[in-house]
Parts: structure tokens; sequence; C-alpha cells
């Protein structure tokens, strides 16, 4: 007989957590300017009880720290940016800032942690050890990870946890969860670049005097295209994709400059090394080729390594999720080449268990398997999750792994269903 499914998390618990996703969808605010969505964090933690800690590593990242007697530590962790998008939904709650927008889903991430933080801190009883939660600013830039870890002193400050555990919404249907298999990859890891152009610039009347950067860029753009297939595998998935392209004011004036942005993704890191090189010879052999007065500049702006959940500690939280959700609503999901930050918490050793939270509702997503409109995907101007399907499966998915790395308490049954000794990561509550 399998175990009975998790009884939904309280009404009033629920009607909180949703005024925070409301208030937090309609005040979007972008990476590295996140003080106020942070603040609501703060808010929320330390009436659960937790000891609070902001500006961890220069910027608004924050630490949440709640001892409950000695075990393990799990890290819970959500982000708090936006992205810069013009919302298209038509929402009573739609972002009330112009040209951003919680387009990725973060603002539920947000509201589910607060939920999940919420049922363990009103059941102590049940667990033992510690629960360290991060609010993480610059997701969106893959900067803030590395700046709470390195800048901030993350693990030295406040320990190195046991586990590490996350989720992201997914054009899934909503109310499901889905898993990586045992030791693939769920996402790719990821390279971004900044590249400037140099021309002369001049009069549109009289091209023969100028070099324009505004052509070299086109050749550039058209010249990156082919990178991905001819340095790469048919087997093996990557992306290259120029995510924008910047140049002049006016068209009767030829600029000086033109700038452009890129995304490399992969699965291992020799192949994002591989394109990484193959990209920056086309983009300095097409400024060559454009008698271009100085070579570009090429730089990297970021870097994040593939994200591979630990496959003992996914397997436990997946069997936890099947007995919370029933297995109808667990999936299995392929690599998906978009890129997060979260694999530098596992530095050091800590394992991760991340998995995709379905956002999608009964109605588009059936539209969209008859042949109807594609479902919006995260950062499409018309996403909208169906958060009241979606933020309650996300608060359990949160709470219920989050239990599989604590200790049980006394009215919490026997051992946890995975270990922290067995893999070599178990400390006492605050070393």
């Amino acid at each position: 007989m399998p175990p009975p499914r998790t009884l939904p998390p309280p009404r009033p618990l629920l009607r909180a957590a949703l005024a925070l996703y409301l208030d937090l969808h309609a005040h979007p605010e972008l990476s590295g300017h996140e003080h106020r969505t942070a603040g609501l964090l703060a808010a929320r933690l330390t009436e659960h009880g937790l000891t609070v800690t902001r500006a961890v590593g220069g910027g608004h990242g924050l630490v949440g720290v709640l001892r409950n007697g000695p075990g393990p530590t799990v890290l819970l962790r959500t982000e708090l940016d936006a992205l810069p998008v013009t919302e298209a939904t038509g929402l009573p709650y739609a972002s009330t800032i112009p040209g951003v927008m919680h387009a990725c889903g973060h603002d539920l991430h947000i509201a589910a942690l607060t939920g999940a933080v919420a049922l363990l801190a009103a059941d102590r009883e049940s667990w033992r050890g510690t629960l360290l939660v991060v609010g993480q600013p610059a997701e969106e830039t893959l900067s803030g990870a590395r700046s709470m870890l390195a800048d901030g002193r993350l693990y030295e400050r406040f320990g190195t946890p046991d586990a590490a555990v996350a989720q992201h919404t997914a054009p899934l249907p909503a109310g499901t969860v889905a898993h990586a298999p045992a030791g693939a990859p769920l996402m790719a890891g990821s390279i971004a670049a900044d590249i400037t152009l140099y021309g002369r610039g001049g009069h549109a009347a009289t091209p023969h005097l100028t070099v324009d950067p505004v052509l070299m860029a086109a050749a550039t753009v058209l010249g990156l295209q082919p990178v991905v297939a001819r340095t790469t595998a048919p087997a093996e998935h990557a992306v290259l994709t120029v995510g924008s392209v910047r140049a002049g004011e006016r068209g009767n004036v030829t600029p000086d400059t033109a700038e452009l942005s890129v995304t490399i993704r992969a699965f291992t890191d020799h192949a994002l090394d591989r394109l990484l090189a193959a990209a920056t010879r086309v983009v300095r052999a097409q400024a060559a080729a454009s008698g271009a007065p100085r070579d570009p500049d090429f730089t990297v702006t970021a870097r994040s390594p593939a994200l591979h959940p630990d496959p003992a500690l996914t397997a436990a939280v997946r069997r936890a999720h099947e007995g919370a959700f029933g297995t109808d609503r667990v999936l299995d999901t392929a690599p998906a080449t978009a890129t997060e930050d979260f694999p530098h918490f596992a530095a050091g050793g800590v394992a991760t268990a991340y998995w995709l939270l379905g956002t999608t509702g009964v109605r588009e997503w059936r539209a969209a398997r008859s042949g109807g409109a594609p479902v919006d995907p995260n950062h499409a101007p018309g996403f909208a999750p169906d958060v009241r399907t979606a933020l309650p499966a996300g608060i359990t998915a949160l709470a219920t792994a989050a239990r599989q790395v604590l200790a049980p308490g006394p009215d919490g049954g026997g051992e946890a269903p995975w270990s922290p000794a067995a893999h070599g990561h178990v400390r006492e509550a605050g070393s």
C-alpha cells in the first residue's frame, strides 16, 4: 500500500504566502537592486523565529538561521531578482514597474520558501538540526551565488551545510514536480560574455571614410551561428545565443562602436571552454576582416557549471515527493539548457537536490497539447504561473525535501531517509 499523501499546507499559511507572492509580483526588482524584496523576505523569516543577517556578499543577499538542537544543517535557497521584461499577462497583480517583471518565477520561489519555513518552524518537535535559509540576489546575472559564497564568506560565517536544496518553476502541469534521472545533469553550465566592436564613425553619406561597426556586428552575429554546429559533436547538446545588439543612435550617423551580449551553454566545462575559444576566434577574425582600428574587447562576465544534483539525496527527495504528491505527479525531466548558479552552493562537497516545479494551469496545458497556443515559458512576457495550484505544491515540495536531511525529533519517527553521516557530511548544528 503506498504511503498516505501529505496534507496541503494550512489555509492561514497559504493565505500569507499568497499575499507575499502577489506583492512581490507587482513590485519586481532587477538584479543588484533587490532591497525591497530582501526586506520582505527578512521580515517573514524573522516572524518565524529565524535570526536574519542582511547584506551578505556586499549586495542584497540575506541569510536566516533557525537552530533546533544538534543535527544536520540543510540550506534552503531562493532567488530574489526579476528580469528586464515588460509584462503582458493582463493579470490584476501585474508588475507596476515599467520594463521589469518576475518572468522567471522567483517571486513564487520566495513565497514557497516562506511557507516551507513556516511549516517547519511550527513543527519543531518533529525534527532536529538547523535551517540555513539563503535569499540570493543576482541569479539572473549568474553572479549572486559566488558573491555570497566568496565575498560574503557564507559557509565560513554560518557553517557549511550538509545539503542544499532548491526548486525552479517550469512550464509543466501545475501541482507536479520533476526530477532528473539519477546521475544526469538537470541544467547546463553557462558562460556570459560582453563584446565591444570598434569601428570609425562618420557620416552615413560617406561610408568609404568609416569602418562601420554595425555591419561588423551583423557579420559577427551571423558568423557565430555555425560555432555550435561546427565545434560540437552531434550527440552533444550546446547553445550559443546573441541576446543583445546595441549600436548607434541615428540612421544618418555611423557610430564608433557596437556591443553584443552572448551566452554559451553546454553540459561540460570542456565543451564550454571549446565554444568560448571558437566564439573568440570568430569575433576577432571578423573585426580584422572589417579593418577595425583596434581589437575587440571580449569580456567573460559570468560563468556557472552544469547542475548535477547529488544522486543519493535526489533519490531520497524524489521518494518523499512521491509520498507527498503521488507517483503520478512526480515526473522525469530531460537535461535543460537553461542555467542556474545554484551549483556553486555545492562547494566543499555539499550535497544538492534540485527539482522543477510545474506552474501551467490545466486549461492552458490541455489547450497547448491539443495544438493551441504554446505555453508561455519562463522569461516570456506572458509567463503567468497558476499560483493557486503551484504555490501549495512548492511549499510542500520544499518542506518535504528539507525533512530528508534534518534528523527526526521526538515526534518525527525513525531515521531520515537520507543520512548525511553516510555521505561524510554530518556536522553539529552551529559548527
